[in-house]
């Protein structure tokens, strides 16, 4: 297996559109690693300049000890799984697994053999007579997988493959790639718009927007302290509360309302009537029918059924706030609602970028911060 290593890679389009602004990046050895960002951030154009499906402009690419900038896709010893799985229709599952190994010149006997066994491992044994027509979704998607890992690639780079699937065979195929990565201990680079499938799978993330990394850092460190007001309103399934504050005489002023500035920011580190910007997940919000000190009141507006809980949005002073609630808590429009922080959760931001004011955790997301600003 091998690591994957960007130094300054650039890729501009004509008419002058920078899709990848000097990317700077180590993807380690054996390493499961997701590209995430909205739609036009450069995520697929990094994942096809990797594969040698796009020329880079400028910078370098290296896998394993191989600079493999200039090299030709086939040359490359990855295998790519697309969105749409690019299955042949006329062919059957073997010869759709076989068909890497067909392009090598690999003897006819001997290819047929290892598509058998790779779609063992699949659990596509039963298919191998079959075309991609007479296949689920879940099973096209094995398909291209297995045919991905009949070549025994150094690299296997995913495109947005599960983004065909339904909710229920998504979950599933998610737990299974994340399963069978683990097992074969392939160096994979993962590109979605999904946080949560990048939450979920990924060893480390890395948020992309306007071509440039803009955290880097492993699920747990990007979703509790994200770099940026960006990275705070993307990731997450219910974003991020981000409420502009003044400080005044240890409290954090929003609207007509106020909160004291939480202890990591104690101690001199904010300035007397200093315009921030507070960060609050709503799963880090309380919810009281009763007056207390110290939070956010507002009159509940919309309720939204999570499931296991329900999302509530306040609207009051402050604006907007919402706030993961209890589904045992029984609320209409209309009612009277105090939305109560928790003060280690509470994040600032100045100029859009995290005020780091202590702690351990505060050194990791500037380190974080740190080589994403490189990439």
């Amino acid at each position: 297996m091998a690591s994957i290593t960007m130094g300054e890679l650039v890729k501009v389009y004509p008419g002058g559109v920078r899709a990848l602004d000097s990317i700077g990046l180590t993807v380690e050895d054996g390493e499961f690693f997701a590209l995430l960002g909205p739609s036009g951030c450069g995520k697929t154009t990094l994942l096809r300049t990797i594969a040698g499906l796009e020329a880079s402009s400028g910078g370098s690419i290296q896998i394993g000890d191989r600079d493999v900038t200039n090299t030709a896709p086939g040359q490359r010893d990855v295998a790519m799984v697309f969105q749409d799985y690019a299955l042949f229709p006329h062919m059957t599952v073997t010869e759709n697994i076989a068909y890497p190994l067909r392009i090598k010149k690999v003897p006819t006997a001997e290819r047929t053999e290892k598509a058998a066994e790779t779609a063992a491992e699949l659990g596509l044994s039963d298919y191998l007579a079959r075309r991609p027509g007479q296949l689920s979704g879940g099973q096209q998607q094995r398909v291209a997988l297995a045919r991905a890992m009949a070549c025994h690639p150094k690299v296997f780079l995913f495109d947005e493959p599960l983004s065909n699937l339904d909710a229920r065979m998504r979950l599933e195929a998610r737990t299974f790639l994340k399963r069978l990565q683990r097992e074969l201990g392939v160096t994979t680079v993962f590109v979605t718009h999904d946080q949560a499938e990048a939450l979920a799978l990924a060893d480390r993330i890395a948020v992309m927007e306007g071509g440039r990394i803009r955290q880097l850092g492993t699920p747990k460190e990007v979703f509790h302290r994200p770099a940026n007001t960006f990275v705070a309103s993307f990731i997450g399934s219910t974003p991020m509360n981000l409420l502009d504050a003044v400080v005044s005489g240890g409290n954090l002023v929003i609207g007509d309302q106020k909160l004291p500035v939480p202890p990591e920011y104690a101690g001199g580190a904010l300035g007397d009537g200093e315009k921030l910007v507070l960060g609050i997940r709503p799963e880090y919000l309380s919810y009281s029918t009763e007056p207390v000190q110290d939070a956010l009141s507002g009159e509940v507006t919309v309720i939204e059924n999570l499931g296991s809980a329900q999302l509530v949005t306040l609207h009051g002073g402050a604006g907007f706030v919402q706030v993961v609630v209890d589904e045992e808590v029984f609320l209409k429009a209309g009612d009277k609602g105090y939305a109560i922080p928790r003060t280690d959760r509470m994040l600032l931001y100045r100029d859009g970028d995290l005020i780091d004011a202590g702690g351990d955790a505060a050194a990791k997301d500037a380190a974080g911060r740190k080589a994403g600003a490189a990439a």
